[in-house]
């Protein structure tokens, strides 16, 4: 399972708010319930299968792309663990374990 961390946006648009490109991308990731998600002031992070995500990443990028954006930045930042399964809660608790220790 990958826990993978997304930012797309719009660059040259006149806007300074790209809170509805990041709106239309969420609504593409809701079209997709294998896919766990969170939505973070800086990043979207997706839990889920790999191949799934990118297939996801891909519709949002074009749905950005679809308002008019003729230019888009995208950062992809990808967790592919292989040898254990570990979720988005996982992560954070042993970093807050880490500290209470």
């Amino acid at each position: 399972m990958a826990i993978v961390a997304v930012s797309i946006a719009p660059i040259g648009t006149g806007e300074t708010s790209v809170r509805r490109y990041v709106a239309a991308a969420e609504k593409v990731l809701r079209e997709y319930p294998n896919l766990r998600y969170r939505l973070d002031p800086m990043f979207t992070t997706i839990e889920g299968d790999l191949r799934e995500i990118f297939e996801c990443i891909i519709r949002m990028h074009d749905a950005v792309a679809a308002m008019g954006a003729g230019r888009i930045s995208s950062v992809i930042k990808i967790d592919d663990r292989r040898d254990k399964t570990a979720t988005m809660e996982d992560k954070i608790k042993a970093v807050e374990a880490q500290l209470e220790g």
